[in-house]
């Protein structure tokens, strides 16, 4: 059982929440109340965005329902846009944060962070027939990359001599000109990428390697150690029995990739 909060009357009754029964936090709280709230993406699809049948969906979703499942719990979904998720954390209007968190020295001023549970990165994309393992395997092949992003910066400091990188003013011009086949690989974020194999099945598109990776962590609030251990412990049993590897092979169509443990 779960419920989920939406549009004006979900704001207007999650700020009523917000006075009347604020988040738990602590472990020991969370498993008395018989609830855990859980922000996620209000609309950044695959990870969290309102399906077709006006319900909450996504990777981040999916998460969501595992932890409190396995907490044995009742789940209130609290979707958050991105400069929500941690001033909601911070003044206990839930319990967790999962809403594809990066983790940063900032950041942790404010928050603890778990392990990482999602890839979030950049790096090289092409159909099968194309050859491609490292930046040292441009040569010979036109590259399409958005100028003047990090991937530009990334690929352009280390492309080997032959390497042709055409670079575009923005994501759509770039996208455009690689499903026209103006270029052999797109390097690019890999939610765009998922985008572009989304449209176009027929390329079988491939993530040929990584180049900066930026992972997404579930946020929990400073000193609530309990909590933390038992998202991290959370995180590893999901890993390892292959859980997350079918969320990531769902919603973002490719095998769930090493990811950095804090």
């Amino acid at each position: 059982m779960w419920k989920k909060l939406t549009g004006l009357g979900g704001a207007l009754l999650s700020a009523a929440l917000v006075f009347a029964s604020p988040a738990t936090a602590e472990l020991k709280d969370i498993l008395q109340s018989g609830t855990i709230k859980i922000a996620t993406p209000e609309n950044f699809p695959p990870f969290g965005s309102l399906g077709a049948d006006g319900e909450y969906e996504g990777y981040d979703i999916d998460v969501a329902k595992m932890i409190a499942e396995d907490l044995g719990v009742e789940l209130e979904l609290v979707p958050v846009t991105s400069k929500q998720r941690i001033p909601f954390l911070e003044t206990d209007r839930v319990d967790l944060v999962i809403s594809t968190l990066g983790a940063n020295p900032e950041r942790a001023k404010s928050i603890w962070f778990s392990h990482a549970y999602a890839p979030f990165f950049s790096g090289a994309f092409a159909k099968p027939d194309v050859s491609v393992a490292s930046i040292a395997d441009f040569a010979g092949k036109k590259i399409a990359v958005t100028g003047g992003t990090l991937e530009d910066l990334a690929i352009t400091e280390d492309a080997p001599e032959g390497s042709e990188i055409i670079r575009f003013g923005d994501n759509a011009a770039t996208i455009a000109a690689y499903v026209s086949g103006q270029a052999d690989v797109i390097v690019t974020g890999n939610m765009v990428a998922l985008g572009i194999a989304n449209d176009n099945p027929d390329f079988n598109l491939q993530t040929k390697f990584i180049i900066a990776n930026s992972p997404s962590y579930i946020g929990v609030k400073t000193g609530n150690i309990d909590l933390l251990q038992w998202v991290n412990v959370f995180v590893l049993h999901k890993k390892l029995n292959g859980k997350l590897d079918e969320l990531s092979k769902k919603w973002l169509k490719t095998p769930l990739p090493p990811l950095p443990a804090l």
